[in-house]
């Protein structure tokens, strides 16, 4: 006699994700049943894109798809046809346009050099006038880094506005190194592989859950005990410490506020991104989403990008890494490595930042683990 099924679901994922729906999607396909529930009004998480005038939105901010993994890279290219997109933002300071990163287009406009001897010749020589040994916060670690220009012109009130701090303030482990490239190359990434998706991430999200029941507009903690008694096992993508009841404190984290704005002309800036580095302007970047994807539209859409200090009521986003936060992270994830039917995973239950590729790879780890 087969045995009878005591709970709905084999998986309760909580969060619409990138983590959560390759997860569903993988235990899917081990006849596992699974339930993803999000409080927002649609799936995907922050890779969620809004069409609008034939444009699709990163509703929450620029994100672009790199990736030197094949494994992964052919795991998203079971679900989109990427295009040949190349991230080469742009920096507006005191009032010039730079090219980024700083490689050798950067620094003749910053100073006319037209070599790498000379080039290298201005960065060490302001690296030794103003440059530390022992960089005690993130200014003096700049400035041992990349020497004076680049940091002034760049980095500083960049920096400031991103993390609603001065720089001397700032704990130099955030720069842990500055890419400075000796070439004309204004390939924003490394990688090999890189592009978005075209049609946009819903294309992405949309296949990894074909055919997983999914139920938006759901708030996890405000009917957690029915939840829960739902499925034998429960995924986490959620805050940490909201899933813990701040049992040992609250997480920090930077967040963000988009407006977006239709410009009824064709073109407003001629690139996906331009960086605002000076404080007179309140955001860091502006994003024009049809470039992405070469959008040929009689209208445009961009949005301003704006850091803010975290609570509660607002979405988080930047985990705040220093030494308090992750003496208070290690209790919640001692906690949470005891719980056997309950998996945490993502940059929020990991209190980590993660790229897109690095989400998906640690929910591909994750169903290796238990399956």
């Amino acid at each position: 006699m087969s045995k009878v099924r005591e709970k709905k679901y084999d998986y309760l994922i909580v969060g619409a994700g990138l983590f959560g729906s390759v997860f569903a999607h993988e235990m899917t396909k081990q006849n596992k049943k699974c339930l993803v529930i999000d409080k927002r009004d649609h799936l995907g998480g922050n890779v969620y894109c809004e069409e609008k005038e034939g444009i699709n939105v990163h509703k929450y901010g620029a994100h672009i798809f790199h990736t030197n993994d094949k494994k992964i890279w052919d795991y998203v290219n079971q679900f989109a046809t990427f295009n040949n997109y190349i991230n080469s933002p742009l920096s507006l300071s005191k009032g010039k346009l730079y090219n980024l990163p700083f490689n050798m287009n950067t620094f003749y406009q910053l100073w006319g050099t037209k070599t790498p001897e000379e080039a290298k010749a201005v960065i060490n020589e302001q690296i030794a006038k103003y440059g530390t040994k022992s960089p005690k916060n993130l200014e003096e670690q700049a400035l041992s880094l990349a020497g004076k220009d680049i940091y002034e012109t760049f980095i500083k009130e960049y920096t400031e506005k991103q993390w609603g701090k001065k720089a001397t303030e700032l704990p130099a482990f955030i720069i842990k190194r500055l890419p400075v490239r000796y070439t004309y190359d204004n390939n924003y990434f490394n990688d090999i592989y890189q592009g978005i998706p075209i049609g946009g991430y819903n294309t992405i999200i949309n296949g990894l859950l074909s055919g997983i029941e999914t139920k938006t507009n759901i708030d996890f903690f405000e009917d957690r005990i029915h939840l829960e008694s739902l499925a034998d096992k429960v995924v986490y993508t959620g805050k940490i410490d909201e899933f813990f009841d701040y049992k040992y404190g609250q997480l920090e984290y930077r967040s963000l506020r988009f407006e977006h704005e239709l410009q009824e002309i064709e073109n407003y800036q001629g690139n996906a991104v331009v960086n605002y580095n000076d404080s007179e302007y309140a955001f860091t970047r502006i994003i024009e989403h049809k470039h992405f994807e070469f959008g040929k539209q009689p209208k445009t859409i961009i949005t301003r990008e704006y850091p803010e200090n975290w609570d509660r009521t607002k979405e988080a986003y930047y985990p705040i890494n220093n030494d308090d936060n992750q003496k208070i992270y290690k209790k919640y994830k001692e906690e949470a490595g005891g719980m056997q039917n309950i998996i945490f995973g993502g940059r929020l239950a990991e209190y980590r930042y993660y790229d897109m590729h690095q989400i998906i790879a640690s929910a591909l780890t994750k169903v290796a683990e238990i399956s």
